[in-house]
């Protein structure tokens, strides 16, 4: 389970530092306009400036950046970054931030997808309000994704009804796991196995909920926590437990430009016991892992690469009736793509969007030994470590492209060009084009803003895209229609 974020402010990963690529990311993108009026910092040099936050990823999106020109300030109240990539979210981040100018990393209230509590009141909220408004035919019924489906059974111990609905339900044979709504790599998260355990969990949740402190000091307080069912039939691999970690994208947040992106599997060292009250074979993420003595001598049995997955289920279950051939990169990605879209469409309209906001999430995946998918948790600010073969060849490529992704569809929306073709689009496949939608705008939002004169000047004549040669006169005229009522 990798790792999730509270809101404002929030823990970001600590000790994590990512390597630095070997190799030079793929074509990118032309720069993010840089406004001839605007004075630039003294010593900034030429190129525009980036400031990273934390040591996750660092080095990998540094060395992206200097790749291009850029120049890396230190200072994180620097008021005049084109790009600002922080593991840890800061207030003053949102409000200073330029719309239309600048590219920030994190929606502000991604915690709607990426805290267990947010994720799971979010899908509630979403099928209670799709069962009343849309009534599909007979023949659509199928296809429609039911939470059921594809989310363990969840209930929240801060809400007293479901906290006794839970206690009521548990019997002694059923295997439960608690977790923090919004800790990471495995912190706080225990088993459930039998009436002692769970008496003793509704205590302690009882005099937390009961106690006026607990009200008065919340970020004193413990964390809110979810119990979910224990998916106790999991499929394995050599007998070992495993999940995949995928990549949710929004690119752009205006208009809505959303993307999967393959990742890995990650597996335990240890053998699957499900009676073991060791973590280690129960939680895969590379946290847990590393507490074993054996990690620096087999970690790179940990994470597999999809293509080393799809390999191992094509020999080692061929004869699965009904199964496909390269179940994994057909039916297994299909299936993880609807369950990132269903989550996406739960809190499109909630999100906090402007013009320069992105976001990549990890998402979580198991597959049981029926071949059904579930999705575990979705975390924000993945880790991008690249301690093992496989990530050092997975990881800077998602990132890279994470950014060209970011970059193009910005300028798209600054100057109203059509977003697709995407030249940088290379591995990530496209889940929703918001363009022929309403722009979102949360209560109180400003109405996007016009791609400034200098702006459009300084990239007047940019190849690529359909519009790319637009003169100043036709992209000004681009843009009043874009930012206009009608396609907002």
């Amino acid at each position: 389970m990798g790792s999730s974020r509270e809101d404002l402010p929030a823990r970001g990963q600590q000790g994590q530092s990512a390597d630095h690529p070997d190799a030079a990311a793929a074509a990118l993108p032309e720069e993010l306009p840089e406004p001839k009026d605007e004075k630039q910092p003294v010593g900034a040099g030429q190129g525009p400036l980036f400031y990273i936050g934390g040591s996750n990823g660092a080095s990998i999106i540094s060395s992206y950046c200097k790749g291009k020109g850029w120049q890396r300030t230190l200072d994180g109240r620097c008021p005049d970054y084109k790009l600002k990539w922080c593991e840890v979210k800061s207030r003053d981040s949102y409000c200073s931030f330029r719309e239309g100018q600048q590219l920030l990393f994190q929606l502000p209230n991604n915690k709607l997808l990426t805290t267990k509590i947010g994720l799971l009141s979010a899908l509630r909220e979403y099928a209670r309000v799709s069962s009343k408004i849309h009534q599909p035919a007979p023949c659509l019924q199928a296809k429609a994704l039911r939470m059921e489906e594809f989310f363990p059974e969840t209930y929240r111990l801060d809400m007293r009804e479901e906290r006794e609905a839970f206690c009521t339900l548990f019997r002694e044979s059923q295997l439960w796991i608690c977790k923090p709504t919004a800790a990471n790599q495995g912190r706080g998260i225990f088993l459930l196995r039998s009436q002692d355990d769970v008496a003793s969990l509704q205590a302690k949740a009882q005099s937390s909920g009961d106690d006026p402190t607990f009200h008065r000091m919340p970020f004193r307080a413990p964390q809110a926590r979810v119990v979910q069912r224990y998916i106790q039939n999991p499929l394995l691999l050599d007998g070992k437990k495993f999940d995949v970690r995928a990549y949710l994208l929004i690119a752009c947040a205006v208009p809505y430009m959303v993307f999967f992106g393959h990742g890995y599997a990650r597996l335990t060292l240890n053998l699957y016991d499900p009676d073991s009250s060791d973590l280690s074979g129960h939680l895969t993420n590379q946290f847990m892992q590393k507490k074993s003595p054996l990690y620096m001598l087999l970690k790179e049995d940990t994470v597999w690469s999809m293509e080393h997955l799809n390999h191992y289920i094509n020999s080692k279950f061929s004869k699965t009736p009904g199964l496909p051939r390269d179940w994994v990169l057909t039916t297994f990605t299909k299936r993880m793509q609807q369950i990132m879209l269903h989550c996406f469409q739960a809190v499109k309209s909630k999100l906090e969007c402007k013009l320069g906001y992105f976001d990549l999430i990890g998402c979580d995946f198991l597959v049981d030994e029926n071949f059904k998918v579930w999705l575990l948790e979705m975390n924000a600010n993945p880790a991008l470590h690249t301690n093992c073969q496989v990530l050092k060849e997975v990881i800077p490529g998602v990132v890279a492209e994470t950014l060209d992704l970011a970059l193009e569809t910005f300028h798209k929306s600054l100057l109203g060009q059509k977003m697709l073709p995407l030249r940088s689009q290379r591995r990530f496949v496209l889940l929703h084009n918001g363009e022929a939608e309403p722009r979102p705008r949360p209560r109180g939002a400003r109405p996007p803003p016009r791609a400034p004169l200098a702006a459009l000047r300084a990239l007047e004549g940019t190849p690529g895209g359909e519009s790319g040669n637009l003169g100043v006169a036709e992209a000004e005229h681009e843009g009043r229609k874009r930012a206009s009522p009608r396609g907002s």
